[in-house]
């Protein structure tokens, strides 16, 4: 099989696979870097993981899209001033979040980021049943976190800045998917982002220039987490309303705790568990809203 002929499978997947579908594979991938990173701190300082993450990504995306960038045309000031602010939020979720996991389990640390995208998720709400389906998400996120948000104030407080960056990704995220430029303003984006947080993640970077192995491993961390889990993001927000996205997201929180159970032994409680069908109970009970037509960016 071709490259090209791949590249185009990959893209009618990812054009026509449900959207709840792609959420699954996207929150797969993430985990499976977020498994990863948890398991490097030891190694590396999670700031410095972070920044590997962003900049192993920019990369990928960057190399990906030359073919777009070529036949792309001038960019706008507005589209340069979106992308900008994009990676930049996008890169601090990163590091943000990795600075929270390093205090607090991966599935309860999702769980209460996940405040950010029930903002935006809230705000944009107009239908009862939507109402419902947000309610019964929001219960079983709070369940899921155990409420237990006393006990770690480092962990919280990283936490808590990672959800306004998430709901910020998720906003400015939604306007640059419609540049129709593929994953290039992702990529770009995250050059940007790469270079605003370098003063976090550079100064303890030393071990991984001494050890190649964790550079190696930071780079498939980023591949995997923002490379593939962010470019599947930018395709599913040219599909459906940022509304219906942001509920979806509910599923993360889901599979962090499996994630967090299988590969790290943090096991969910009874209390965990009923939180996470409280999820699925409000992401089956959303309406299954797409953008109209002359949104859609093909």
């Amino acid at each position: 099989m071709s490259h090209k002929t791949a590249q185009s499978g990959l893209q009618r997947f990812a054009n026509d696979a449900p959207p709840e579908a792609l959420f699954v594979v996207s929150a797969i991938v993430q985990y499976c870097g977020a498994v990863i990173a948890v398991r490097l701190f030891d190694d590396l300082a999670p700031a410095s993981v972070a920044w590997f993450r962003v900049i192993s990504a920019a990369l990928v995306l960057v190399v990906l899209s030359i073919p777009t960038l070529r036949r792309g045309g001038r960019w706008s000031r507005n589209e340069i001033i979106a992308v900008s602010l994009f990676g930049i939020s996008t890169a601090l979720m990163n590091l943000f979040f990795y600075l929270a996991i390093e205090h607090i389990d991966l599935g309860k640390g999702v769980a209460i980021e996940f405040i950010g995208p029930i903002t935006v998720a809230a705000l944009r709400t107009r239908t009862s049943r939507n109402a419902v389906a947000l309610i019964s998400a929001v219960i079983g996120v709070v369940m899921l976190s155990g409420l237990e948000l006393g006990n770690e104030p480092v962990g919280l407080m990283f936490l808590f800045l990672a959800s306004t960056m998430w709901a910020v990704y998720i906003v400015i995220g939604s306007r640059v998917a419609r540049f129709d430029r593929g994953v290039s303003g992702l990529g770009i984006g995250l050059v940007i982002g790469a270079v605003f947080i370098a003063p976090f993640g550079a100064p303890t970077s030393g071990p991984a220039f001494s050890a190649p192995w964790i550079l190696a491993t930071c780079f498939l961390i980023g591949i995997l987490s923002n490379a593939i889990g962010y470019g599947i993001d930018q395709f599913t927000l040219r599909r459906i309303p940022v509304r219906r996205f942001s509920v979806l997201l509910a599923l993360l929180p889901v599979t962090a705790t499996v994630f967090g159970l299988v590969f790290l032994n943090q096991v969910p409680s009874i209390t965990d568990l009923i939180g996470i069908g409280f999820v699925l109970a409000g992401v089956v009970m959303q309406q299954r809203d797409t953008l109209p037509a002359t949104e859609v960016v093909a």
